[in-house]
């Protein structure tokens, strides 16, 4: 990493990161099985509320989920809480990815999902399928910005091995920075790795995404049945 962290500027981000995430399109209501009666469907979410921290709860909504909290776990929580190795961590903390447009995060999403979760269990074939959900998330933090060293450092952005990018994440996490720009591996967009969630908020349902194998491709649909993006 000799000369990498040497004159490195921020990027001091407001704005709004797509954060991409498997999900389903139609979601389910987490009480209708207990009871088909509504006033006890409410009960139980006064009862599930008052459990909660209070940073993420509010009032029972009309519909029959806390979806403030949910939304929170969903697309700001979980890397927190479930560590696994990335390309900025070894697996030894968390690290929450998000992207300057949707588009960046189909590059980096279907990369994975076919070259790896699919080739790893042998299912790269036509046919199969998954389905995600994208959520704009409010980042407000001074980042450290590696854009400007991308093409100095390429080991940074090689398509599968993440052994040096995993060293400066490690040294980001150590001394306490909030995260870290630089660019996809994969297309032409920004891909942001936060280390703090403290500096994440807001996250709001932007769209629902269909990835399918098709032809040797990845067929990626917003609206079902319709073809958006072919990678």
């Amino acid at each position: 990493m000799d000369g990498l962290f040497a004159g490195l500027g921020l990027a001091d981000v407001h704005d709004d990161l797509a954060r991409n995430i498997v999900s389903l399109r139609v979601s389910e209501d987490l009480f209708d099985d207990l009871s088909a009666d509504p006033a006890e469907q409410a009960q139980a979410l006064r009862w599930e509320l008052a459990t909660k921290p209070p940073l993420y709860g509010g009032e029972p909504p009309v519909i029959h989920r806390p979806f403030e909290e949910a939304a929170w776990f969903e697309a700001i929580g979980f890397p927190f809480r479930n560590w696994a190795a990335s390309r900025y961590s070894d697996g030894r903390f968390g690290v929450w990815y998000g992207a300057d447009s949707v588009e960046t995060t189909v590059h980096e999403t279907a990369y994975h999902w076919r070259h790896g979760l699919l080739a790893d269990a042998g299912f790269d074939r036509d046919g199969v399928s998954i389905e995600r959900k994208v959520y704009n998330v409010r980042c407000d933090a001074a980042l450290v910005d590696l854009r400007p060293r991308a093409e100095e450092f390429p080991a940074l952005l090689h398509a599968d091995d993440y052994g040096f990018a995993q060293q400066v994440g490690a040294r980001l996490h150590r001394e306490g920075h909030p995260g870290l720009v630089n660019r996809s591996a994969r297309c032409a967009g920004d891909v942001y790795g936060v280390l703090n969630p403290a500096v994440l908020s807001r996250p709001r349902a932007a769209c629902y995404l269909t990835y399918r194998m098709e032809g040797g491709a990845v067929v990626v649909e917003r609206e079902p049945g319709r073809e958006w993006l072919r990678l």
